[in-house]
């Protein structure tokens, strides 16, 4: 997009030009390839679309990871999360009134860093919008897999991502519709384990001490809980996608600010309450599930299995599978945006700037996630330690580009004063304290997902590099 704020209007179809308001002419007749997307969703869809992706029941297929990791300090480690993704939803706030776009961060850092940087927080962001809907349909994978262990969990993975992808290129309207059944579903199977979890402790006590989810198992270790953190962060990662769907909302941006705070409040308190019970209720210890990587992934439904009844643990089971497909929808839509956003910029093919006339959605950016997603879930769902790997690499992009993002509100407000006399706690104290835990978070994080993020970054400055100085010619050929 241009610099000017977006303020376009619905239009009944896939009307050239760009989602924003009247920019310069230059830029308008650089974007007449590009379709327009439809203002069709309110508030409710954005809060919708938002724990969809979150998924209330997340932690149910990272909770054995995060338990290894955190030496049993699981409870905490969404606490500490919880906070850290405050910050970053602050300032996802701030930014969302200034460039209502699709493409979120990407659009944020270009406002208020320039475009090197705001194609970087773009990049990196799209690493983990691909990377995050391959774990959600794992977990679906995974989870319908302990239900029929008849059939691979690859199969039931690539069918997940089949099934989606229909509704995805169905329409967003359509998608959100659908998603809020199920986003009803798993909050009452949500409500059910809460229940029944209170009822067993109370009855039979608990497996653990009452503040080892908050202190660990040996004591707490700053190390291992951040270290889980970087980790835990991929559940909350849904809330910034919110941010992507700017130019299909009715009304201001304050809406999307609301929903993105509103998403992150209430999946924080579902997350802590949920990760906490289990750990009380978990049979092995954060050791022994350490030694098994290949338990980890089932711990939690080996947990409410062996402590509530088999009549759960089929609920919650597909209750996940349901829900983490949907979550991967969300995902994906999202992923679909931001690639139609920087291609709508030339600086990816403008091919996947298109917009479907008959849907309104960015259909070739889709199909080109879901192919990507597609070869990712599957290859990691073929292996005993694939959710391993992939939860170990998935959220290193999306924290790069939280830590761009709250440099440009520094860039924006504070620097440049395009807003006049900046609020010092709002515009600098925060997103410096969110930007320094979140490198602290990356420092933490796992050796895999460093050397990963160095090759994605990497590859990103060389097709940087390849759009400033040809791929808008390659483009319109396109």
């Amino acid at each position: 997009m241009s610099d000017t704020d977006s303020g376009g209007t619905e239009s009944g179809g896939a009307a050239a030009g760009t989602a924003g308001a009247a920019g310069a002419a230059g830029a308008a007749g650089a974007h007449q390839e590009s379709g327009r997307l439809r203002r069709t969703l309110g508030f409710r869809d954005l809060v919708v679309y938002g724990l969809l992706f979150i998924a209330p029941m997340a932690p149910v297929g990272v909770f054995g990871t995060l338990d290894a990791k955190s030496d049993g300090a699981v409870a905490l480690v969404y606490v500490a999360a919880t906070v850290v993704m405050a910050f970053t939803a602050f300032s996802y706030a701030q930014m969302v009134r200034v460039a209502p776009l699709a493409g979120s961060v990407f659009a944020y850092a270009r406002k208020g860093l320039g475009e090197g940087p705001g194609f970087i927080a773009g990049w990196m962001a799209m690493l983990d919008y691909l990377l995050i809907p391959a774990v959600a349909y794992l977990f679906s994978g995974i989870a319908l897999n302990s239900l029929v262990p008849s059939v691979s969990r690859w199969v039931w993975t690539a069918l997940a991502v089949v099934v989606t992808t229909l509704l995805n290129l169905w329409g967003v309207r359509a998608a959100a519709r659908v998603g809020f059944a199920v986003l009803a579903m798993e909050i009452v199977v949500l409500l059910v384990f809460l229940v029944a979890a209170v009822v067993v402790l109370v009855r039979d006590g608990a497996q653990r001490g009452w503040l080892t989810p908050l202190t660990g198992d040996s004591g707490f270790s700053a190390a291992a809980v951040l270290g889980a953190v970087s980790v835990a962060v991929l559940s909350y990662l849904g809330f910034d996608a919110i941010a992507s769907f700017a130019e299909e909302v009715t009304g201001g941006s304050a809406k999307v600010a609301r929903a993105l705070l509103f998403c992150l409040v209430l999946a924080g308190v579902l997350f802590v309450a949920q990760a906490y019970l289990a750990a009380l209720l978990e049979p092995m210890t954060s050791a022994e599930l350490a030694a098994d990587p290949a338990a980890q992934g089932s711990a939690f439904y080996d947990t409410v299995d062996s402590a509530v009844g088999s009549w759960l643990h089929d609920l919650v089971a597909v209750s996940k599978a349901i829900g983490a497909a949907f979550a991967a929808l969300a995902g994906q839509a999202a992923a679909g945006r931001l690639l139609f956003a920087m291609a709508r910029e030339r600086r990816l093919p403008s091919v996947l700037s298109r917009v479907d006339p008959r849907s309104g959605v960015p259909r070739i950016a889709i199909l080109l996630a879901a192919t990507v997603t597609l070869i990712a879930a599957v290859w990691a769902a073929r292996r005993d330690d694939g959710l391993d790997h992939l939860v170990s690499v998935v959220d290193i992009g999306a924290l790069t580009a939280f830590v761009l993002l709250h440099a440009s509100v520094v860039g924006w407000f504070a620097v440049r004063r395009m807003a006049g006399p900046p609020s010092w706690w709002r515009h600098v104290l925060v997103p410096v304290v969110g930007a320094g835990v979140l490198i602290a978070v990356i420092v933490e994080a796992t050796g895999s997902a460093q050397v990963v993020g160095a090759c994605w970054l990497a590859v990103g400055l060389a097709v940087w590099g390849w759009a400033v100085w040809g791929w808008a010619v390659w483009g319109r050929v396109v």
